[in-house]
């Protein structure tokens, strides 16, 4: 079983649609939150992730759209209020079973207070190792990441929207696990790039 993993889109729809377009047939796709930018609504991202079926988790730039000082982002003209009642109806972690396997998905750490940014050799992979999952999906960095933190498989796919991973050339980059093997593939790609 296949499952891309996209992250960190922040309203570039180009870039998105450029992960999707390479990543081809898979049987599930997960976004790891960040889907908008905090005052600019992206109807085109929302929808590609809504009419593809995807899974997602709010990021901290969902969240703020969506809180009171969002409104005015939420308001404007162009804004489908279809799609903000979507992106408003995702949770902040996905905590889900994929061909028996357990797979946990949160934007930043799944460790509260849930805001930490979690890199290679960071001591936050320490407080993850304890998490009772196969895979743990996280985005918040922009910086691609797969990394076993004792049981679990930590993977962060990079930005599918905002490069800012500096290991390679500052592409954006999205991941496909496959499931049974526990095998992640990363692909960087410049198409649509916005450099954060």
């Amino acid at each position: 079983m296949r499952i891309g993993i996209v992250s960190d889109i922040h309203g570039n729809a180009e870039g998105l649609a450029t992960a999707l377009e390479r990543m081809g047939d898979v049987d599930e796709l997960l976004c790891a939150g960040d889907i908008v930018q905090e005052f600019r609504f992206s109807n085109e991202t929302v929808a590609l992730l809504r009419d593809r079926g995807a899974r997602c988790v709010l990021g901290n730039h969902d969240a703020g759209l969506l809180a009171p000082h969002g409104e005015r982002a939420r308001a404007a003209a162009h804004v489908d209020p279809q799609l903000v009642d979507w992106l408003a109806a995702q949770p902040l972690t996905i905590d889900t079973k994929i061909m028996g396997k357990r797979l946990v998905m949160t934007h930043a750490s799944p460790c509260p207070p849930h805001t930490q940014y979690v890199s290679p050799r960071s001591p936050e992979l320490q407080r993850i190792s304890a998490v009772d999952a196969d895979f743990v999906v996280i985005g918040h960095t922009h910086v691609q990441m797969v990394e076993r933190a004792g049981r679990p498989l930590v993977i962060n796919p990079g930005s599918a929207g905002q490069a800012r991973d500096h290991a390679n050339g500052r592409q954006l980059s999205y991941a496909v696990l496959d499931v049974t093997a526990e095998h992640v593939e990363i692909d960087n790609y410049l198409v649509g790039v916005a450099v954060g």
